[in-house]
């Protein structure tokens, strides 16, 4: 390696090694109006279908005092400036200087397509080179009594059946339809066909990409922004069923419970009773803390941050050790991190 190159390979080392300079960083949320939205994240005409609470356009808040250098940023440039500080050790070595990972809350008050999201290998090949797939999970925070969703195939259902009916605009009667309560979680895999119904208001995790083929949309209009995407639904959608459905249940008196878990992400449903509950990043990972009942207080070091329902925060991945005290009580929160 030449000499000069050689100096700007270790000065961009060095930058992706600089300190962030703060451990809890608040993240604002960014709404987006929705046809199918409703009223439970934000009062709005168009209705609100989607918060996105941590990504990597999240912007850093300047509550509480996060100085100039932090406040209003990107994740996605802290990541890039930053790397293994912000992101911890493991996240950083899986995926380099991007930011892994997308958060939203969904409030859903029709349904959504009918959907299916190709893997990593299919996007590079059918979207770009840079693109990544898209395995999702979902945590569902309240439920209408008859709520139900659409989530893989019947049995039976033949790769030739499902091409058919994605192509003749009847997918509808091969995809299975279960009931949902709150405090359920299910990991939707890519390739898996899957649609959300009305009634529901949930938290999701998912790969941080945005490619979506719509396989049916329930007889509405065609958009620039909104279209079917027939073919590419049928080269990506598979026969498989759910994953891991699981309703997870943490201590009311304080504790964690895996709610999913997959090679991109893991969640964990964490409750907070009179004893501060003692966690730690280990280095290796980014926290996302998202609060669904109650308030806490976040203290690492001498910070210390609050967040009420709804509001989100990351932990840095360097920060290590760090604690949640419940402000109010019952109080419940998601956290997510990048596995190992």
């Amino acid at each position: 390696m030449a000499r000069h190159e050689e100096s700007q390979a270790l000065t961009e080392t060095a930058e992706s090694e600089r300190p962030l300079g703060r451990n809890l960083l608040v993240l604002k949320p960014q709404f987006r109006e929705r046809v199918w939205g409703g009223q439970r994240l934000r009062a709005s005409d168009p209705p609100i279908g989607e918060a996105w609470v941590a990504f990597g356009g999240s912007v850093v808040s300047s509550r509480p005092p996060v100085g100039r250098r932090l406040a209003g940023r990107r994740l996605a440039d802290l990541a890039a400036e930053h790397g293994t500080a912000l992101l911890g050790s493991s996240a950083s070595d899986r995926f380099g200087p991007r930011f892994p990972i997308l958060v939203k809350l969904l409030d859903c008050a029709d349904w959504l397509s009918i959907q299916v999201h190709p893997n990593d290998e299919q996007a590079r090949r059918m979207v770009g080179p840079d693109e990544f797939g898209k395995t999702e999970a979902w945590f569902f925070l309240e439920t209408a009594p008859d709520a139900r969703i659409l989530v893989g195939v019947r049995p039976n259902t033949t790769a030739d059946s499902l091409a058919a009916a994605i192509r003749e605009g009847r997918v509808v009667d091969v995809a299975a339809e279960i009931p949902v309560r709150g405090g359920e979680a299910i990991l939707i895999p890519a390739g898996t066909l899957h649609a959300l119904g009305p009634g529901l208001l949930l938290y999701e995790i998912q790969q941080a990409s945005d490619t979506t083929y719509r396989a049916y949309d329930w007889g509405r209009p065609q958009s620039a922004g909104r279209k079917l995407h027939i073919e590419e639904s049928v080269a990506v959608a598979t026969t498989d069923g759910p994953r891991e459905r699981r309703s997870p249940t943490a201590s009311a008196t304080g504790g964690i419970a895996e709610a999913a878990d997959c090679t991109y992400f893991h969640l964990d449903l964490a409750r907070v009773g009179a004893t501060p509950l003692a966690l730690d990043t280990r280095g290796r990972s980014f926290h996302i803390v998202t609060v669904i009942e109650g308030a806490v207080e976040l203290s690492c070091g001498s910070e210390m941050v609050r967040l009420g329902r709804f509001e989100t925060a990351l932990v840095a991945g360097a920060a290590g050790a760090y604690e949640v005290r419940a402000a109010e009580r019952p109080t419940t929160f998601l956290r997510a991190l990048v596995p190992d």
